[in-house]
C-alpha cells in the first residue's frame, strides 16, 4: 500500500502519543491521506507544543488523554476506535532525560510497549501494528558501521536499553502471539534522528539552535564530532506507513520484523555540521560555541543501513538533509510569525507527497 490517499482514506488508524512532535505530524499526514485518527496519550508539554501550535485536535476523530500504563483505559479506548492500523510512538524519548528517570523510562518504553501489544492481541479490527524504537536500540562499539536489522541490540544508557527491550517484547509477542493466519502482522521501525518544525523538546541539537538563535545568543555543542542519521520527520513516518501497508497484505507475514528507516550515506553529518549549517540558514549573529562542561555518555557515531526498507518496502528518502534543515527552519520562522501552524504544516506534507522540494 502506498502513500496515496486512495490507500488510506477512511481507514481506521489508533495512533499513541499523538500529543508529541513525530505523533503531532503523523496525526496530520494521516489526515491528509484521509484516514480516520484516533490519538492516544499525556497531555502535550507545557507551551509550545507541536500539538498546540498546529492545531493537530482539528485532525482528529477521537483524543484520548490518559497513561499507557492504565491497561484498562487503553483497551477500552482501542476497541471503542476499531482500527485496522495501530501505531505505538508513546515513550520517554530523551537519552539524558532517561539519566534523571530511569524506572519511568523503563516502565513507559518497555512496560507501556507490553500493553499496547497486549491490547492488540484482544481487539479483532486491528490487522496490523507498528511498534516506533529508534536507531539507538543496536549493541554500539563506537566503530562507525552502519547497523542493519540482524544487528545485536544494546544499549548503555537507559532510553536505549529501554527501546532494545522494547524490541524484544515486540519479538516475544510477535513469535508468541501473532503468529497465526488470522493474527494481526507486527513490526517494528527503527529510525534516525529526526528534525522538522514544532520540535521543542530540550537536549536536542536543531530545537536547541532554534530556540538560541530567536534570542541572539550562541547555541552550547556537547559533542560537535558526534555523527548521526539526520532525516526530516517525514521520512521515517511515510516509512512507518508503507510498513503498515504491506502488513496489512496477504503476505504481511514476510514483512512482520524490524525495520531500519534512515537517510542516505551522504546524509549522515556531525553535530558541529548540522549546526553550522543551521546557523547559515538563520542568518543574522546565529552563533556556534563548544560546551567545555561534563556530560554524561552518549554514543559518538549512530548509521542506519536502510537497504532492506528501499528494496522490500519501496521506501526512499524523498529531502536531502540541506532541504529538512531548510523546511525545518522555514516552519519556525512562520511560527515566530504568526502564521496558520496547521495550514503551513499541511502545505509542507503537501510539497512532501509530491515529491516537491522543501
Amino acid at each position: 500500500m502506498t502513500l496515496a490517499p486512495d490507500a488510506w482514506r477512511n481507514r481506521s488508524v489508533f495512533v499513541t502519543g499523538h500529543t508529541g512532535f513525530k505523533g503531532g505530524w503523523l496525526s496530520l499526514l494521516l489526515d491528509r491521506l484521509g484516514a480516520r485518527v484516533h490519538g492516544y496519550a499525556l497531555d502535550p508539554d507545557p507551551s509550545p507544543s507541536m500539538f498546540d501550535v498546529a492545531n493537530v485536535a482539528r485532525s482528529l476523530v477521537s483524543d484520548i488523554r490518559a497513561d499507557l500504563a492504565d491497561l484498562a483505559s487503553l483497551r477500552n479506548a482501542v476497541s471503542d476506535a476499531r482500527p485496522e492500523v495501530l501505531i505505538h510512538l508513546a515513550a520517554q524519548p530523551l537519552v539524558r532525560q532517561s539519566y534523571l528517570a530511569p524506572l519511568e523510562t523503563f516502565a513507559t518504553n518497555v512496560m507501556g510497549t507490553a500493553h499496547v501489544l497486549e491490547v492488540a492481541r484482544d481487539v479483532p479490527s486491528v490487522r496490523a501494528v507498528v511498534i516506533v524504537t529508534t536507531d539507538k536500540v543496536y549493541a554500539n562499539n563506537g566503530m562507525g558501521a552502519r547497523f542493519i536489522e540482524t544487528d545485536a541490540l544494546g544499549g548503555d544508557d537507559p532510553y536505549s536499553a529501554s527501546k532494545a527491550a522494547a524490541e524484544l517484547v515486540s519479538a516475544s509477542y510477535r513469535r508468541s502471539f501473532f503468529s497465526g493466519a488470522e493474527s494481526a502482522r507486527v513490526a517494528s521501525a527503527r529510525a534516525g534522528n529526526v528534525i522538522g518544525g514544532g520540535d521543542w523538546a530540550t537536549d536536542r541539537l536543531v530545537p536547541d539552535c532554534m530556540r538560541a538563535f530567536a534570542h541572539g545568543l550562541p547555541v552550547h555543542l556537547r559533542y560537535p564530532s558526534a555523527s548521526r542519521p539526520w532525516q526530516h520527520v517525514l521520512e521515517p513516518l511515510s516509512g512507518y506507513l508503507q510498513l503498515a501497508g504491506h502488513l496489512l497484505g496477504n503476505d504481511g507475514k514476510a514483512f512482520a520484523h524490524g525495520w531500519n528507516f534512515g537517510p542516505g550515506v551522504t546524509d549522515q553529518a556531525t553535530v558541529g555540521d548540522v549546526a553550522q549549517r543551521m546557523a547559515r540558514l538563520w542568518s543574522g549573529d546565529a552563533r556556534v560555541v563548544l560546551d567545555t562542561q561534563m556530560h554524561p555518555h552518549e554514543a559518538g557515531s549512530l548509521a542506519l543501513d536502510s537497504s532492506a526498507a528501499a528494496a522490500d518496502l519501496g521506501w526512499h528518502p524523498r529531502w536531502s538533509l540541506d532541504e529538512a534543515l531548510g523546511a525545518t527552519v522555514a516552519w519556525q520562522r512562520q511560527w515566530l510569525a504568526g502564521a496558520d501552524m496547521h495550514a503551513f504544516t499541511q502545505r509542507q506534507i503537501a510539497d512532501y507527497l509530491e515529491g516537491s522540494p522543501a
